[in-house]
C-alpha cells in the first residue's frame, strides 16, 4: 500500500513542484490549497504518513492550521513539516514546534534533502503499521484458537494439537512484543532532537530577554522548562524500559547489601533534604543482574522519599526474609525457593485496591503538580523482576505507609535473563 502524504499550499505551482520531487519514491498524494480545505480532508482521512505544509497562506496560515490539527486526538500523531521561504525568528520557530511541527524546510527547496527527510518519516510510519497489523493478526489467531479449544474439548488429541499451535503463536507474539520494544526505543530516541531544539531555543530567548520580562512571562518560561524536563524524563524512562526487552544479560551471584548501600549513597542529597532515616539490614547474596537491580532499588527508595507525608520525616526500612519452598506464586514449581526483600516506609500510602494498578505503564495515583514522575518507574521494577523470574508486590494503607515486596529466586535455571 502506498503511503499517503498531505500537501498543503495555496499556490498550485508549489504543490506541483513538491509532487514532482517526491513522485519517484512512490507516495500517494492528497493536495489541499488552503488550511480549511486540509482540515476538511482530515475529517475523513487519518492515515497520512506525513503532512508537508506552507507557512504563509491566506485566511488560515500554516501555524494556525497545525494547531487545529494537533488538537484532534486522531490527528496529533501525524508529523508536520513546515515549508517556508522566510526565517521567522526563534520565537516563531518555537511557536511552530508547539503546534506539532517536527521540522522546517526552507525555500528554495533542496530536492535531495526533502526526499531524505520524507523517507525517514515514511519508513517510521510503515514499520509502525506493519507491527500493528502483525499484532492484530496474532491476536485474531489466538482468539480463533481459543474458540476451537472450546469446541473440541472432547478430543484430547485435537486439544493437544491446538495447544501446540497456541504455544507457537505465543512465541510469535513475544517476537512481536520485542519488535514493539525496538520500535519504542527508536521512536523515543528520535524524539530527543526536536525536544532539544525546544529547550535550546526557549533557554536562549529567556536568557536574552530576561531583564525585560514581567512576572507572567517569566512563569511562562518556567512552565516551558518544567514541561520539557518532564518530557525528557518520560523519554529517558521509555528508553530504559524498552532496553529491557532487547538486551540479554548474565546472572551473577551479587551481595545485595553493598549494592543497596550504593543506591542509598546516591540518594544522600534527597535523604538530607527530607530529613529521612534509612535503615538497611543485611541482605542475601542472590543470582541477579547488578545493572538492573540498582534501578529497581533506586525507584523504590526514591518513591518512598517522594511520597512522604507533609511535616513527617520519612522512615525507610530495608530488610529480607527467606520463604519456604513452593510458597511464592501458585503457578510456580514447588521446588523454587524465593528470598523476599522488603522496602517499607511511613509515607502517604494508597488504597490496597490499587496495589496491582500501580505497576502498570504510565499509571499514577497522584497528580503531576503534587508529586513529580512519569508513571514508568514501578512498571520498570515489575519488568526487571519478570526478567529475574521473580515478583514484586505492595501492601499499603492510606496515610500509614507502604511496603514493597521483592521476591527473588534463590536459584536460576538459566544463566541469561529472559
Amino acid at each position: 500500500m502506498k503511503q499517503k502524504i498531505l500537501l498543503i499550499d495555496d499556490r498550485e505551482d508549489n504543490l506541483f513542484s513538491l509532487e514532482t520531487i517526491l513522485e519517484p519514491d512512490g507516495y500517494q498524494f492528497v493536495k489541499a490549497s488552503s488550511g480549511r480545505q486540509a482540515l476538511k480532508i482530515l475529517l475523513n482521512e487519518f492515515d497520512f504518513a506525513l503532512i508537508l505544509m506552507d507557512v504563509k497562506m491566506p485566511n488560515l496560515n500554516g501555524f494556525e492550521t497545525a494547531a487545529l490539527i494537533f488538537e484532534r486526538e486522531k490527528l496529533k500523531h501525524i508529523p508536520v513539516i513546515f515549508i517556508t521561504a522566510n526565517s521567522y525568528g526563534e520565537e516563531n520557530m518555537i511557536r511552530g514546534y508547539r503546534t506539532g511541527a517536527i521540522d522546517y524546510i526552507y525555500k528554495p527547496i533542496n530536492p535531495e534533502l526533502l526526499r531524505a527527510k520524507v523517507a525517514v518519516f515514511a519508513d517510521l510510519y510503515r514499520k509502525n503499521q506493519q507491527l500493528i497489523l502483525q499484532e492484530q493478526k496474532i491476536m485474531a489467531i489466538n482468539k480463533n484458537l481459543q474458540e476451537e479449544i472450546k469446541e473440541r474439548q472432547a478430543s484430547s488429541a485435537k486439544i493437544f494439537d491446538l495447544n501446540r499451535r497456541l504455544l507457537q503463536n505465543i512465541d510469535n507474539l513475544e517476537k512481536v512484543n520485542k519488535e514493539l520494544d525496538r520500535f519504542a526505543f527508536m521512536a523515543s530516541h528520535d524524539l530527543q532532537e526536536p525536544l532539544r531544539k525546544i529547550r535550546t531555543f526557549s533557554d536562549r530567548i529567556f536568557n536574552k530577554y530576561r531583564s525585560s520580562l514581567d512576572n507572567d512571562s517569566t512563569r511562562d518560561f518556567q512552565r516551558i522548562h518544567h514541561a520539557t524536563q518532564r518530557m525528557q524524563d518520560l523519554i529517558n524512562d521509555i528508553l530504559e524500559f524498552s532496553k529491557l526487552g532487547i538486551t540479554g544479560r548474565q546472572f551473577e551471584q551479587i551481595d545485595l547489601t553493598p549494592l543497596v548501600r550504593e543506591v542509598i549513597d546516591d540518594l544522600q542529597q534527597d535523604i538530607r533534604e527530607k530529613n529521612a532515616q534509612v535503615e538497611l539490614a543485611d541482605l542475601p547474596t542472590l543470582p541477579v543482574h547488578q545493572g538492573l537491580m540498582k534501578p529497581l532499588f533506586h525507584n523504590l527508595i526514591s518513591n518512598a522519599l517522594k511520597y512522604a507525608r507533609k511535616n513527617v520525616p520519612p522512615r525507610i526500612n530495608i530488610f529480607s526474609a527467606p520463604l519456604p519452598e513452593g510458597v511464592e506464586g501458585g503457578n510456580q514449581p514447588a521446588a523454587i525457593q524465593y528470598h523476599r526483600i522488603y522496602v517499607s516506609d511511613n509515607g502517604i500510602g494508597f488504597r490496597q485496591e490499587y496495589a496491582e494498578q500501580i505497576f502498570e505503564m504510565f499509571k499514577r495515583l497522584h497528580g503531576n503538580d503534587e508529586y513529580g514522575g512519569t508513571g514508568v518507574g514501578l512498571a520498570l521494577c515489575k519488568k526487571i523482576m519478570e526478567k529475574h523470574n521473580g515478583h514484586i508486590s505492595a501492601l499499603s494503607r492510606e496515610n500509614e505507609g507502604s511496603t514493597f515486596i521483592v521476591s527473588v529466586p534463590v536459584r536460576q535455571d538459566h544463566s541469561v535473563l529472559a
